[in-house]
């Protein structure tokens, strides 16, 4: 399956877009971040609708497999705590997740090999939508 099936279409803001392509060259998952960035449509912060998910974006997935509703935050690497909720965006878990919009179902592969999925139902919180344009 090719990497642009796996990731969907896709919206990223541009302020997203441009720190995303920063760490392009320390993402251990380099070449779908790369294709992420390549096929996503980029728009302004002002203009991103609420339904997608952008950067400490706090939302609810429900697990495909075993219907667990799990609180995410998808945030950049030096926030990351996957304990506490928070993911981060180089992770297989956060680069599924950074542009879906709501009702979306999100697919990874951890580095084991073991494949997860789940389905975004609750964007609780995205700074673009409470006027927080530079987070």
């Amino acid at each position: 399956m090719s990497t642009t099936l796996l990731l969907g279409e896709r919206t990223l803001t541009e302020l997203d877009h441009a720190r995303l392509a920063k760490l392009l060259d320390t993402s251990p998952h380099h070449s779908i971040l790369e294709a992420l960035l390549e096929s996503a449509d980029v728009i302004r912060s002002r203009e991103v609708p609420s339904d997608i998910v952008t950067m400490y974006s706090q939302v609810t997935v429900v697990d495909a497999r075993s219907g667990e509703r799990r609180k995410l935050v998808v945030c950049y690497p030096h926030d990351a705590d996957p304990a506490s909720g928070f993911v981060s965006v180089l992770s297989p878990v956060g680069i599924s997740l950074i542009g879906l919009r709501l009702g979306a179902t999100a697919h990874w592969t951890l580095p084991g090999g073991a494949e997860g999925s789940a389905r975004v139902t609750e964007i609780s919180f995205q700074p673009e939508a409470s006027g927080d344009y530079t987070t």
